[in-house]
């Protein structure tokens, strides 16, 4: 066995410090980045300097995750072709488990793109939904819950496009990650939310969290009139989105 000498020893140490006090200072500067570039409210932004950073911190530190995490955020609010650009960066053995069962979730989200979207509930206030029915209609399924901080702060704009665009053919189908039914009907209620809600109170568990992927909401997904998939990050320019499918 080979013996390191207490001088080895203490020099590795204090590279090791320094190493991580450098990735420190990286991020607390990253993070003060990503605030100055979100305080206008322009999401693309925020994610173009979250790439910015992602990229620049993987170069740095590879054996790191936050640099993972930053550009799957962003590949997870990108358009197909930007976020399969991303993919690659991620698709490293370097990234940490948790980051690459992410990317096989958002690849297989992809793959869904541009093909018909099934799905059928009933809804907590009894009516009955099936997407197939709805062809015809572009339809938002908006992944969210009462308690997300960040749902309820999308929800003034997913009002908005709902009451100017619903009579020319757009709805909209909630999928609350809730744990108590009875508190997202009040919720519902009280802000007047018109459109279907499904609930089966297993929140991250639940039968469309799983059978979707879903890692993280708000999480917007719009479905054109031919019944198909077409956008996963359908939050940002919601309103627009929704007007050119529905000019289709």
């Amino acid at each position: 066995m080979k013996l390191i000498s207490p001088f080895l020893a203490a020099l590795i140490s204090t590279s090791a410090a320094f190493a991580a006090a450098d990735f420190e200072a990286r991020i607390v500067e990253s993070s003060k980045a990503l605030r100055d570039a979100g305080k206008g409210g322009d999401a693309s932004a925020y994610y173009a300097e979250m790439e910015r950073q992602g990229k620049a911190l993987l170069k740095d530190f590879p054996d790191k995750g936050e640099p993972y995490e930053y550009l799957l955020t962003v590949a997870e609010h990108s358009d197909p072709e930007k976020a399969r650009s991303l993919i690659k960066d991620l698709s490293t053995d370097k990234a940490p488990d948790e980051i690459r069962g992410r990317v096989k979730g958002l690849e297989r989200k992809l793959d869904m793109l541009g093909k018909p979207f099934p799905m059928k509930f009933k809804a907590v206030d009894g009516r009955e939904v099936d997407l197939e029915a709805m062809k015809g209609k572009v339809v938002l399924i908006d992944f969210w819950a009462t308690w997300c901080a960040p749902c309820v702060a999308e929800l003034p704009k997913v009002k908005e496009a709902y009451d100017k665009l619903h009579p020319k053919g757009f709805e909209i189908v909630g999928i609350s990650f809730d744990e108590d039914k009875a508190e997202l009907e009040k919720f519902v209620k009280d802000k007047q939310m018109a459109w279907p809600q499904f609930f089966d109170g297993k929140s991250w568990q639940s039968v469309f969290a799983q059978q979707y992927g879903i890692q993280g909401i708000p999480s917007m997904w719009l479905v054109n009139k031919e019944g198909k998939l077409v956008d996963l990050a359908a939050r940002d320019g919601l309103a627009a989105k929704v007007e050119k499918l529905l000019a289709e």
